[in-house]
């Protein structure tokens, strides 16, 4: 028998209000938020040719006043965590191990080490700055992988109790405007350095953050320079889900248990499934349209997340904490741009 006591048992007066059940009509105000949003980021998205994540934070965070509506908290919530696991999932319907193959292994060793060392350089940052090292994980993790998409699963990973919101939607800021920068500069620095196409492709496929910046950047540069930059860019894609895996062997989840806790298990479950997916769409057996509408849900699930997350920020807190975690991704974001830039530099074209 649980020796835990029983809230109702001091309950004389009736003072203690019962935990409200949660049904499905609940989570609808929340959800059809979160999706107007991300249609509103869609079109202006389309219209400027901004990213459309960039463009889902930015409008979440015009709308952080429907966070105290309770009404929302439910699909908000719902949007912000298990939408984005399902995302992840389907994120693997982007990579074939082919497309990582063709890289060979020198290069795919150089992303591999750059991803690490970039992650080391935001943890030693964070702890410098005297933030957790989960806090530079998540901040070095987002520049070494994916941007946005990276930083809200390695926050899912990691658990609230180790990343707060307002550490959230910090790095979700500091990514989306280093990766617009980087989008502008960085062609014109491999312009510069007089880069042929494949080393301007592996600089810019290994340094900038968002995928379609990443993309967009290499193309800037050349057609070859994108398709070069395309596939460097998705083998950094490919390393979410092994990234994910460590991340949760450190920092191992919680789960809360009658008399006390127990460990969960120890790769997610949207990790599993993201290799998966990548494994069975290796086979060939996925037709490529198929392919491709699983790699637009998943972006578009991915900015309904970011929408959400940017609703339930807590922006009095943010502004207390002020700029400071981003230098952090700063530090980050110079370590992936010396590593690409290095590598770009030494290889024979």
């Amino acid at each position: 028998m649980s020796s835990r006591p029983d809230p109702q048992a001091a309950d004389l007066f009736g003072d203690i209000e019962a935990t409200p059940k949660v049904g499905l009509r609940d989570y609808i105000p929340g959800l059809i938020v979160a999706g107007l949003a991300t249609l509103a980021a869609g079109s202006l998205s389309q219209r400027y040719g901004a990213p459309l994540t960039l463009m889902s934070l930015l409008i979440g965070l015009a709308l952080n006043f429907m966070s105290s509506d309770r009404r929302l908290t439910p699909g908000l919530t719902l949007a912000a965590r298990e939408l984005l696991r399902w995302a992840i999932v389907l994120v693997g319907a982007r990579i074939t191990f082919d497309q990582i193959a063709a890289l060979g292994l020198e290069a795919i060793g150089m992303v591999i080490l750059t991803t690490f060392v970039v992650i080391a350089v935001g943890a030693a940052t964070a702890r410098a700055l005297g933030y957790s090292s989960a806090f530079g994980v998540l901040s070095g993790g987002a520049v070494a992988i994916c941007g946005g998409s990276a930083a809200l699963a390695l926050s899912a990973t990691l658990g609230e109790s180790r990343i707060r919101q307002a550490e959230l939607t910090l790095v979700l800021v500091g990514i989306s405007a280093m990766s617009s920068v980087a989008l502008v500069l960085y062609p014109a620095a491999a312009h510069a350095l007089h880069f042929s196409d494949a080393q301007a492709g592996y600089f810019l496929g290994g340094s900038v953050h968002d995928v379609a910046q990443a993309l967009g950047a290499g193309y800037a540069f050349s057609p070859g320079a994108g398709e070069t930059a395309t596939i460097v860019k998705l083998a950094r894609v490919a390393l979410l889900a092994p990234v994910l895996a460590i991340v949760a062997l450190i920092y191992p989840a919680q789960l809360e248990v009658t008399g006390g806790k127990r460990a969960a298990p120890a790769v997610p479950w949207f990790v599993a499934g993201f290799f998966a997916v990548a494994g069975i769409n290796s086979t060939g057996i996925i037709p490529t349209q198929v392919s491709h509408f699983a790699a637009e849900t998943a972006a578009i699930m991915l900015a309904v997340s970011v929408a959400a997350t940017a609703i339930r920020s807590p922006l009095a807190e943010i502004m207390k904490t002020g700029p400071k975690p981003l230098l952090a991704v700063a530090a980050s974001t110079a370590a992936a741009f010396a590593m690409a830039l290095l590598y770009a530099w030494l290889r024979i074209a």
